[in-house]
């Protein structure tokens, strides 16, 4: 009898549980799972937004490994270098500050994480209105006026309209506002380490900061290092808003600084093609999808 009441408390609980979580799973189901089965169905049509989509199978994915050459000459490379850099550098930089704000008192640690996380919550306007000034393409830029008046140049240069400088300062804007919610966990997690490591480590012969780090910090906040990890990922691929906002333009001037989201939006938004650019983003979920899954296996305990 006793056996039976706790199987049943237990169901009753696992029903409390599903009540709770049913809000959640409700707005999952509407923002996330069904958009992404329309994006899937769509990417099988030749769909203007106007008409009922046409079915044309296989024909958007052939299109955009064979055919599509600004895909693969410019998008790309410039989205693999824009993620290797932003995606490893941004996460580095967050564990490296959170690690080094978390040795300092509490109203510094404070002031400074808010420091750092700020650029993160800016507005994506608001933030190149700062960039902008510093990479005016005239004598008004802070960029050009120092360099014109050390004599390093001669004439202004046209930061954000030249092809060879305008991805290398999107993946500094990138870096710059990359200490987002990963960098907050990261920071919370290593609050939160169980001092009494640390001792024993001391007693077995760990002697400096560094040691600590690397033998205690990091294996004790895999689950943070995890979440950090996805959410740079996931940030470091959906990021395009940037090139456009510096240059003006989308495409960005010669493609330099074109992104796969700045194809989909090229294609979607301005073209109206959008089965095809909805090809090109259920390519882009399985790339996020195969590094968030490398991210899983290096940080999931065994």
């Amino acid at each position: 009898m006793a056996k039976r009441n706790k199987i049943r408390n237990r169901e009753y609980n696992n029903k409390q549980a599903y009540l709770f979580l049913g809000p959640y799973l409700l707005l999952f189901l509407v923002f996330i799972i069904v958009p992404i089965v329309i994006a899937i169905a769509l990417s099988f049509t030749n769909y203007n937004a106007i008409e009922f989509p046409d079915f044309v199978g296989f024909m958007n994915y052939v299109t955009l490994l064979t055919q599509d050459e600004i895909f693969m000459q410019y998008v790309l490379p410039n989205t693999v270098t824009y993620a290797l850099i932003v995606g490893p550098g941004g996460y580095a930089l967050s564990f490296l500050l959170a690690w080094a704000l978390a040795q300092m008192t509490k109203v510094p640690r404070t002031i400074f994480a808010l420091i750092l996380y700020s650029p993160s919550i800016t507005s994506g306007v608001a933030m190149t209105v700062l960039w902008k000034i510093l990479f005016s393409g005239d004598q008004s830029g802070y960029i050009n006026a120092w360099l014109i008046n050390n004599g390093i140049i001669t004439e202004p240069i046209k930061w954000l309209l030249d092809a060879r400088f305008l991805l290398p300062i999107i993946i500094l804007v990138a870096l710059w506002g990359s200490m987002g919610v990963g960098f907050l966990a990261i920071l919370a997690g290593i609050l939160n380490s169980d001092e009494t490591l640390y001792e024993a480590a001391a007693i077995d012969g760990v002697k400096n900061r560094f040691q600590e780090m690397i033998y205690i910090t990091i294996p004790t906040m895999k689950p943070q290092m995890l979440f950090a990890a996805v959410m740079t990922i996931v940030g470091a691929f959906q990021n395009g808003a940037i090139g456009v906002q510096l240059s003006g333009a989308n495409p960005t001037p010669g493609y330099s600084g074109q992104l796969i989201v700045n194809h989909i939006e090229d294609y979607g938004f301005i073209r109206y093609e959008m089965g095809y650019a909805a090809a090109v983003s259920v390519v882009l979920l399985g790339i996020v999808y195969l590094f968030s899954s490398v991210s899983k296996k290096l940080f999931t305990e065994d």
